[in-house]
């Protein structure tokens, strides 16, 4: 992980965060093939994952900009905009499974990491869920992510694991074009299913 070059209060505090808006989906787009692999993202999967990001005209996902740059995204769905697959496990989930919003994606910049906007992320989404009714979200953790910072943070701000599902991405590897950074060929990576409950 590198160090942010520069002086991380003086950073913070030009750290602008704003809803998710479709003048931030390039800067998300490239922010996030760049570190989860190409074509993680498109323009149609974000403008798919941006619909779900509503109900009642709240929208639950949120970019941070630094000098009018995306150096972070915090993707979430809201609770009535998704459906459990076979990779997730509602009938071990402590909360109601239709009050359970789903944390697509979260993604920071690496030379903006230490600056804290990965929690200032999921507390302005958290913050959305609620108002559209969720009582917890549901996240699948990369566990191949540098020193398994994925699984440390999401743990740090409460989420506790429910399932490990093997090949959580093959899937996408395989018919989708998705290239992961650290398979070779078709991706083989672990997901951690994780609910953080509000």
């Amino acid at each position: 992980m590198t160090p942010p070059a520069h002086n991380t209060d003086s950073t913070q505090r030009n750290i602008i965060y704003e809803l998710l808006a479709p003048q931030y989906f390039s800067g998300v787009i490239t922010l996030g093939n760049d570190v989860h692999g190409d074509n993680y993202l498109t323009d149609d999967l974000l403008n798919d994952y941006y619909t779900k990001s509503f109900v009642d005209n709240i929208n639950a996902s949120w970019v941070a900009l630094y000098k009018n740059k995306v150096v972070g995204f915090r993707l979430t769905f809201a609770h009535t905009q998704w459906q459990p697959d076979q990779w997730c496990t509602p009938s071990l989930w402590p909360v109601n499974p239709d009050k359970v919003c789903y944390f697509k994606c979260n993604t920071v910049d690496p030379t903006m990491q230490g600056c804290g906007i990965g929690s200032k992320l999921l507390n302005k989404s958290i913050a959305c869920a609620k108002a559209q009714g969720a009582e917890a979200g549901l996240a699948h953790i990369w566990l191949a992510s540098p020193g398994n910072s994925a699984f440390k943070y999401f743990s740090k701000n409460g989420g506790q694991l429910i399932k490990k599902h093997p090949n959580k991405w093959r899937y996408a590897s395989v018919h989708e074009g998705y290239d992961c950074p650290v398979c070779e060929g078709y991706c083989e990576c672990e997901g951690a299913e994780m609910l953080l409950q509000f």
